[in-house]
């Protein structure tokens, strides 16, 4: 019989998990409470990200073509929560290593996904999407940033095949970037058919890894009060109990948000099944730049018919 919460089941016998943000900024930020949560098991964390950060520039120590080791000895640039992160890391006294993926195609984050793996000797990997733009397959109406979710989701699945889980978290955060979230709910009924959904964790609001993750997102604001993450402040404000059109940073200002507290679930998925859903998928694997990812998932949607964007009927 299956586990009441299968992503549980997967995470019993691993040492050592990489926790990685797949669709860049700050996503990673977002995989602080399972992070905290499986420190609490005895397992050793290794954190990544996608990073939107001028990465050449960091005089960070370079690993791969498109992987950096981050610390907070860093060059100090004006953009970089990889960064940000490893000073809170330090002044927490938490030893988490941190690395950085520039943005590429899916042949060099492969790269870069197997000297991880290989250097740490990793049993599991959650890939982190802040937001739900992560699952969708191609034919909806809006696809928000899916590139580097889905540039993330082919590279990893190709290297850790069924080691390798996505959890996304942030339900509504996407309307901003004009994400269907009713073909959303669609995909997952399909990847519950498929066998591909793990189930959906709500971390208690008291929480140690919640209260970690609102002293991150707190700690990031003060160092880039200028350019304050979207999804990780729509994210705490959830946490936070706030709810409908609530705006935690002015880059926001003029849109409308619906903070909500379905924000708060983690919705698992095996990342296997997503990669299969998704129809591009294929073409993506031999792309070797972003530009190329892109450009791919374009000429698909090219004259496809689409589905229509539906209002949830709630």
């Amino acid at each position: 019989m299956k586990s009441l919460l299968p992503i549980l089941q997967r995470l019993e016998d691993a040492k050592r998990v990489l926790i990685a943000g797949c669709g860049g900024g700050f996503d990673i930020y977002a995989g602080i409470p399972i992070a905290m949560e499986c420190l609490t098991r005895g397992q050793e964390i290794i954190l990544a990200n996608l990073s939107f950060a001028d990465l050449a520039s960091s005089g960070t120590e370079k690993l791969a073509p498109t992987l950096w080791r981050v610390n907070q000895s860093s060059n100090k640039l004006g953009y970089f929560p990889e960064q940000w992160l490893s000073e809170w890391l330090s002044l927490r006294g938490l030893h988490m290593p941190v690395y950085a993926f520039a943005k590429s195609g899916v042949v060099q984050l492969k790269q870069a996904y197997e000297a991880i793996l290989a250097n740490h000797q990793i049993d599991r990997i959650i890939l982190v999407d802040g937001g739900t733009d992560s699952v969708l397959f191609g034919n909806e109406p809006g696809l928000g940033t899916v590139v580097e979710d889905a540039v993330s989701l082919v590279a990893a699945e190709a290297v850790a095949g069924d080691k390798v889980t996505l959890a996304s978290v942030g339900f509504g955060i996407d309307h901003f970037h004009g994400v269907s979230h009713y073909s959303f709910l669609e995909n997952v009924a399909e990847l519950i058919r498929s066998g591909g959904y793990l189930g959906a964790l709500g971390p208690a609001s008291g929480s140690m890894g919640v209260q970690a993750f609102l002293d991150l997102v707190d700690y990031a604001n003060a160092r880039q009060p200028q350019s304050r993450s979207v999804v990780c402040n729509s994210l705490a404000s959830a946490f936070r109990g706030e709810f409908g059109d609530y705006h935690a940073t002015p880059r926001t200002a003029g849109s409308e948000l619906f903070i909500n507290p379905l924000m708060t679930q983690y919705w698992l998925f095996d990342a296997g099944r997503v990669v299969h859903a998704m129809a591009y998928a294929d073409a993506l694997r031999g792309t070797d730049s972003f530009a190329a990812a892109e450009a791919a998932i374009t000429r698909y949607r090219d004259g496809l018919p689409l589905r229509p964007r539906r209002p949830l009927p709630l």
